[in-house]
């Protein structure tokens, strides 16, 4: 999935962007509170790291002007800022985590996914459907109980699609998930994923909208 990370320190902001990669996260790395609040504005993250001391705008003012423009992006506040305060009103300007630096990558990884599958409604960490059982933390998919080992851009537009169950996602929608920037998309790599998932964990699962995108049906939706 995609997310914003906003962080004025270079050494700090290069160490998340490369824990968080290595997570499974795609991650555009932003230095001051403008770029951080175009970009929010601009772009549908799965979520926002967010640091409260950032040039030119500070965070907390990043927060409540995304808030104010309705943008629902779910944003974990990472600050040295420790004060009660100080953290009873970045939630109340609209933060949904609050992460005091220095953080565990492991643990600001896994309060992201849950930040994420909470804003999906999503109760458990697991996703199913069908026969498919797939394990975001571990990055791990089984079929029928039987692992399926797949390369991490199938992973990443199936989590996608499972994460959105019920829900038809465009191509570009599904490509703003799986690429971050600086990263070449092909024309044709959407279709190409889709063709091996579906190869592999059989041709029922993602369905195709005709001229609109895909689909992986809700459990016990109507056919």
């Amino acid at each position: 999935m995609r997310i914003l990370l906003a962080e004025d320190d270079p050494l700090l902001g290069d160490g998340l962007r490369a824990g968080l990669r290595q997570s499974g996260f795609q991650v555009d790395w932003v230095r001051d509170g403008v770029a951080a609040e175009r970009e929010l504005r601009a772009e549908p993250y799965a979520a926002a790291v967010l640091d409260l001391g950032l040039p030119l705008k500070d965070g907390m003012a990043v927060l409540a002007s995304i808030r104010r423009a309705a943008v629902k992006t779910p944003v974990l506040v990472l600050t040295a800022r420790d004060a009660i305060p100080d953290r009873i009103r970045g939630l109340d300007l609209g933060a949904d985590d609050y992460v005091v630096k220095p953080v565990d990558l492991h643990e600001l990884a896994a309060r992201l996914r849950a930040l994420v599958r909470r804003a999906h409604g999503q109760p458990e960490e697991r996703l199913a459907a069908q026969d498919v059982v797939l394990d975001p933390a571990s990055r791990t998919v089984h079929r029928g109980g039987v692992a399926v080992t797949l390369p991490a851009r199938e992973f990443d537009l199936l989590h996608a699609l499972m994460l959105n169950a019920g829900r038809v996602l465009s191509r570009e929608q599904l490509e703003q998930h799986l690429y971050s920037w600086g990263r070449e998309v092909e024309s044709n790599a959407v279709e190409v994923h889709v063709h091996h998932l579906r190869r592999k964990l059989g041709n029922d699962l993602i369905q195709t909208v005709r001229g609109v995108g895909y689909i992986v049906p809700r459990e016990g939706a109507a056919p």
